[in-house]
């Protein structure tokens, strides 16, 4: 009985020290890219009365173009943010209303942002409807009808007169919502915002006696501070109508250059509108300003992003995405928490405060410094000079995450570090490297005394070390030495931090990468775990 206990307890060490840092930003598996994530909670229908938040985006599978040519769902209980379930392919846009191919390769149409609502009949019966963001001529507008939220779901907007178009005024980036009376809006738009009520029986074109709202916002080739680029998504909170869309910011604004990175936000106490322009309710450049006033970007300082808020166990979110690697189409859900009040009646407003681009995703205590991560969660990574966009993709002078594509089978646990893993490349002399925050008192109480680095040196000499709090002017905690004499191959390297275990609640930690060679890369960064 004791063998089994110990073998056992092998067996559960060795599972833990596999995964990959589950709920820590992104979210969903580092080999899966779901960008233009909304976040919705609706009932599990195999599980009724158990909630679920479910995550509709796009999937950017194609690799050297946004997004793909099908889109898949994942979601978790609301009690287990931890475990995020695969639900398969829940949409593709093969054939048209008379089951012939839409297109003559036989391929589907690529798939952008979509949007997902749920309605409610008088008998209680509940209807999905998805807007897949159709890039297929003629079929921008499409929408698609299921009984369950996880699909699969099938077109209903065929245009009877043409059968591989569809009906309907949506458009690009579509958001669709369904007030407290039943009444139904639509919300979509390029580089121009557009609003409608729609009609309830069809579900994409406006209501008679009505008419679309054309420049809701105004766009970024307008006056006017809300800037409108792309990626609507509308939420209504106690009496109050929540806006969140990407924004165009001006040039120097913030001290950095124009970008639409920036996911803003507006209020109403109508769903048309008017508008208050609200403010910046996550930036995906990741800006720092450092003691000298100077602001730059610690992650991706171009490329888009887009997202919603849900409010999950009372504490509002915010959904949104990152850009890895150089290209811009290896896109990965993120999260960050939000605070967010509301001042109902005619007269209140609505409050939010800017989230912080974080590496904690859901575990809002501070990531588990005795759990092993891939370098691939870090929410900081800087070059001895700024990062540039560059076309659809940016250019580093140092670290950047570098995208992986692994093969899951389906059935393994998809958060196993063999899969879940970004390396960290690019590592040259003066490169800083940051994940925000780690809770030091499970540091503490585990007895943890040393970091262990698994890495790939690049025939570089030079040294990494290891900061809190601040790459500038934190605390040293220690230090890997490198020699230009070690193989290129998978090396682990361990060192006493410690220091570290006087650190008391979170605290962000920096690998800072030192060398007298220049623009080379040191070392290919793989994974880290604190020690006993």
């Amino acid at each position: 009985m004791k063998s089994f206990v110990r073998i056992a307890a092998l067996l559960a060490a060795a599972c833990l020290f596999c995964q990959g840092g589950r709920a820590a930003n992104p979210y969903l598996p580092l080999w899966e890219y779901i960008p233009d994530g909304e976040p919705y909670i609706f009932e599990d229908p195999d599980n009724p009365g158990q909630l679920r938040v479910y995550i509709y985006g796009s999937h950017d599978i194609e690799r050297s173009a946004y997004c793909g040519r099908n889109q898949v769902v994942w979601s978790a209980p609301l009690d287990d943010l931890r475990h995020w379930r695969y639900g398969g392919k829940i949409f593709e846009s093969v054939l048209d209303a008379e089951g012939k191919p839409l297109n003559p390769d036989g391929q589907g149409d690529i798939l952008y942002a979509p949007d997902v609502v749920e309605k409610v009949g008088p008998d209680g019966k509940k209807t999905y409807y998805l807007y897949p963001n159709n890039q297929g001529r003629g079929r921008n507008a499409m929408v698609a009808r299921s009984d369950r939220p996880d699909g699969p779901f099938t077109v209903i907007n065929w245009d009877p007169k043409a059968p591989n178009r569809c009906v309907g005024v949506l458009g690009f980036d579509p958001a669709v919502f369904i007030d407290d009376d039943g009444r139904v809006y639509g919300y979509w738009g390029f580089q121009q915002s557009w609003g409608a009520e729609l009609d309830p029986e069809t579900m994409c074109t406006v209501k008679k006696g009505t008419e679309p709202v054309r420049d809701m916002v105004s766009s970024r080739r307008q006056e006017g501070v809300f800037r409108f680029f792309e990626a609507s998504s509308m939420r209504k909170v106690e009496d109050k109508y929540i806006f969140v869309y990407s924004r165009v910011t001006e040039d120097g604004e913030f001290g950095l250059p124009s970008a639409n990175g920036n996911l803003a936000w507006a209020w109403s106490n109508h769903p048309l509108g008017p508008w208050t322009y609200g403010g910046t309710l996550i930036d995906a450049r990741a800006r720092y300003t450092d003691a000298s006033g100077k602001t730059f970007c610690t992650a991706a300082p171009g490329g888009n992003t887009h997202g919603g808020l849900c409010e999950i166990g009372g504490q509002w979110y915010v959904f949104y995405h990152r850009q890895a690697g150089l290209g811009g189409f290896d896109r990965q859900a993120m999260v960050s928490p939000v605070e967010l009040k509301v001042t109902p009646g005619p007269d209140g407003k609505v409050e939010i405060r800017e989230a912080e681009y974080t590496s904690e995703g859901f575990e809002l205590n501070g990531l588990d410094p005795m759990e092993r991560h891939s370098a691939g969660i870090a929410c900081w990574y800087t070059g001895p000079r700024p990062a540039e966009g560059e076309g659809l993709g940016n250019k580093y002078s140092g670290s950047y995450v570098k995208p992986v594509r692994a093969e899951w089978d389906g059935e393994s646990d998809p958060y196993d570090l063999s899969i879940n893993h970004n390396p960290v490349v690019n590592n040259t002399a003066g490169s800083v490297v940051g994940y925000k925050y780690f809770n030091f008192d499970l540091l503490r109480a585990a007895r943890g005394r040393r970091l262990e680095l698994n890495l790939i040196p690049q025939g570089v000499k030079g040294r990494i070390v290891v900061i809190a709090d601040d790459p500038f002017t934190g605390e040293r905690l220690g230090s890997f030495r490198l020699s230009a004499r070690r193989k290129q191959e998978p090396t682990r390297l361990r060192t006493s931090v410690r220091k570290a275990r006087r650190l008391i609640g979170k605290h962000a930690l920096f690998f800072v990468f030192e060398s007298d060679t220049p623009d080379v890369s040191i070392c290919e960064l793989e994974n880290f775990v604190f020690l006993r």
